[in-house]
């Protein structure tokens, strides 16, 4: 019997029945956090669903990075496209954060 513990959505992995991203799951991975540390981090997640989702990850590493990168790269896009946008309200937040540090 072989259980199913991510889904591909609209294009976005997530752990199947909830709204947890497989991104979270590996970028917590990637931190150290071991699989007990990351269920306990998301309590909807039970321990069996973390370590399917860390072994699809590992079954598919080379397809699940280049998802990452890709994710990475349109979301430095979009970031770069805010501040192009309204460059005076990035000018603000970053005076805020100097005062405040």
């Amino acid at each position: 019997m072989s259980k199913q513990y991510v889904e591909n959505i609209d294009g976005v992995y997530r752990l199947a029945g909830t709204r947890v991203s497989l991104d979270s799951i590996v970028y917590a991975f990637w931190r150290g956090q071991t699989a007990e540390s990351i269920a306990q981090s998301f309590p909807v997640l039970p321990l069996e669903q973390v370590y399917g989702a860390l072994t699809f990850y590992l079954a598919n590493k080379s397809a699940v990075d280049a998802y990452l990168e890709q994710a990475e790269t349109e979301f430095e896009a979009l970031r770069k496209a805010a501040r192009e946008q309204d460059p005076m309200f990035y000018q603000k937040l970053a005076n805020v954060r100097r005062q405040a540090a």
